[in-house]
């Protein structure tokens, strides 16, 4: 079995007033249906603040003691709206870089692959809570819940599959295992047969 690091929403309860990470228990049971062990990864390391981050030894000593075989940034959260996801984000994706192994992200997760390269983010219409049909290598009607999308592929990436608005639903690295899907494959009931082979094809590589 497979270990993937996944990255985690932050929630907000204001009643509460705590900040809780969170991981939907479909995406441990979609990862576990394909031999995968999710590992959720904590937003919070030590040795930075909610404006800047000073070190990351707190997460190099989490990451070499889990030895994921693989990563997975998951959905919830725009980019910026938490910057201790962020950067937990961004350090999870320079680890799958420097060793080379298998990265998926899931609607933000693919968002935060497309502006770690430099692709600028803007809002799409039509895309939140709803279905919608994709064509390209991928071709399927698959879910949606994001506003916020692009039409331009980021450099180091080919088109997988756009929308019917030219909008980029999936992408794969071009000399990296890495994928981005923008719609969320554990939101299906049952899973896509298709998302389950895709996934396994990437993580059991």
């Amino acid at each position: 079995m497979k270990v993937i690091a996944v990255s985690q929403r932050v929630d907000v309860i204001l009643n509460r007033n705590e900040s809780r990470d969170a991981l939907d228990q479909r995406l441990v049971e979609f990862l576990f249906s394909i031999d995968c062990l999710a590992m959720p990864v904590p937003n919070y390391f030590g040795g930075y603040t909610d404006n800047i981050y000073e070190t990351y030894d707190g997460f190099i000593g989490w990451i070499d003691l889990v030895k994921p075989d693989a990563i997975l940034l998951s959905g919830g959260n725009d980019i910026g709206n938490c910057n201790k996801r962020d950067v937990t984000e961004i350090w999870l994706v320079d680890y799958a870089q420097k060793h080379k192994i298998p990265l998926l992200g899931i609607c933000r997760g693919m968002q935060m692959m497309a502006h770690l390269s430099g692709r600028k983010l803007g809002v799409v219409s039509g895309h939140v809570a709803t279905r919608h049909t994709i064509t390209g290598e991928i071709n399927a009607t698959v879910n949606s819940f994001h506003n916020l999308g692009f039409k331009s592929i980021p450099d180091g990436y080919k088109i997988l599959a756009c929308d019917e608005g030219g909008v980029i639903e999936a992408m794969r690295h071009l000399h990296l295992p890495w994928e981005g899907w923008m719609w969320h494959p554990e939101r299906e009931k049952p899973f896509d047969d298709a998302d389950l082979s895709r996934a396994r094809k990437l993580f059991h590589a």
